[in-house]
């Protein structure tokens, strides 16, 4: 039984999720590796291209967040293989009509459409995989998810380097449609076709408002993953604007910055994800990641990097510390009910995405005063507080049986 059990770990609905999540990162990530290049060919200067940069950013996060809405209300209304299938398909054509852009206005729009369609994978492949696994296994199952997907940022990485940026963008959107047809033989939740059966409410996002515990509970799912989103977004996305501003000596490239830090991410994935299942806890260990997280910033901001090298393992060590993403969905995931989990679990990513739009906005703010370095370090010391602070508002949920509902 022991072994049977352990074979669910790579049954079809597991798999698949976890190659969607693939391709799903390298198209998020695949703007910020070829952010410089692609903003050339449009004609925007050296001195405007943070600020578009930070501009498409924002663009992009702002499509996630309506997505998250949109791909988890849409997941408990009429089931996660939906939501697979239908947010693949429209980030892919946007993906490959993003290679037909010319100017800053349509990359914007087409990277507002691809946003959409990016928020709904992860949230609704983590769903699928957390209520078809036993509870013992459903940690592993959740973070051999996440890890095989973070490796889509080596692939972004790779294609980007070897191809022109038009190119990266039309592989993407082919493995996105190449993987619609592997999609056709995974079965849907048996948890969630057994509520459908039920006279439940499903879906209802103001669902959450209506209790207290409920809303806070939410807020705090969302709040402890904001240090992700500001290595990922501010950190790692203007590794070259660092690097600089530290006086690194050798060149730079966000392309590498965004390999090395998502190689530490699936690493760090991997070790949380044993850890947690070894100390039967999630949130002791989102605290440790955190904390480590911090001490990295420091480093990354403050320490003796001289060399490009040194530069890379830092991204390396700084993918690490934020590597407790697996556990921040599948901690979502485990917070609510059948009726209500798939929207949680596919918004409350995206919610943490789109915080990127408000801490680009709070970095530019505090570096017109005190500068580069100490602006993003004023900006991640609050969002390691946040972080911490909204830990302490969620429930420990690792063994916790996820066949229940939210009742008003």
């Amino acid at each position: 039984m022991e072994k049977t059990n352990y074979r669910l770990l790579f049954s079809a609905p597991v798999l698949v999720a976890a190659l969607g999540y693939f391709v799903d990162i390298y198209d998020l990530l695949l703007f910020s590796i070829v952010r410089i290049s692609s903003l050339r060919s449009m004609g925007v200067s050296d001195a405007d291209m943070l600020a578009t940069g930070e501009f498409l950013i924002r663009v992009q996060m702002t499509g996630l967040l309506v997505g998250g809405l949109i791909w988890g209300i849409m997941g408990d209304k009429r089931g996660r293989l939906s939501v697979l299938f239908g947010s693949i398909l429209l980030y892919s054509l946007a993906n490959i009509a993003n290679g037909f852009a010319t100017t800053v206005d349509q990359y914007a729009v087409l990277r507002f459409i691809a946003g959409i369609g990016l928020a709904g994978e992860l949230g609704a492949g983590i769903t699928l995989v957390a209520e078809i696994l036993p509870t013992r296994l459903r940690g592993y199952g959740t973070t051999l998810v996440a890890t095989v997907g973070l490796m889509g940022a080596v692939l972004a990485n790779i294609i980007a380097k070897n191809f022109e940026w038009q190119t990266a963008y039309f592989i993407g959107g082919g493995l996105g449609l190449m993987l619609l047809i592997a999609r056709v033989g995974v079965f849907e939740s048996g948890v969630f076709l057994k509520i459908k059966e039920q006279e439940v409410e499903r879906g209802n996002f103001l669902q959450l408002f209506r209790s207290r515990e409920r809303l806070i509970k939410f807020i705090g799912c969302i709040l402890i993953g904001l240090p992700i989103w500001y290595v990922i977004g501010i950190l790692i996305t203007f590794s070259p604007e660092f690097a600089a501003a530290l006086a690194i000596q050798g060149t730079v490239n966000s392309g590498d910055a965004v390999m090395f830090s998502y190689i530490g991410l699936a690493a760090g994935d991997l070790s949380s994800g044993f850890i947690s299942q070894a100390v039967r806890s999630r949130k002791k260990v989102v605290f440790g990641f955190i904390l480590i997280t911090l001490a990295v910033v420091i480093f990354y901001l403050y320490g003796p990097i001289s060399s490009a090298t040194g530069f890379y393992a830092v991204c390396f060590a700084l993918g690490f510390g934020v590597g407790y993403w697996a556990l921040f969905v599948t901690v979502a995931a485990e917070q609510f009910g059948t009726n209500l989990r798939s929207t949680v679990a596919t918004s409350v990513p995206n919610f943490i995405r789109g915080t990127v739009v408000p801490l680009t906005l709070l970095f530019k703010f505090f570096r017109g005063y005190v500068g580069l370095v100490t602006g993003a370090l004023l900006v991640g010391l609050l969002t390691v507080a946040i972080g911490l602070l909204a830990l302490r508002w969620i429930d420990e949920t690792f063994s916790r049986d996820l066949n229940f509902v939210e009742k008003d």
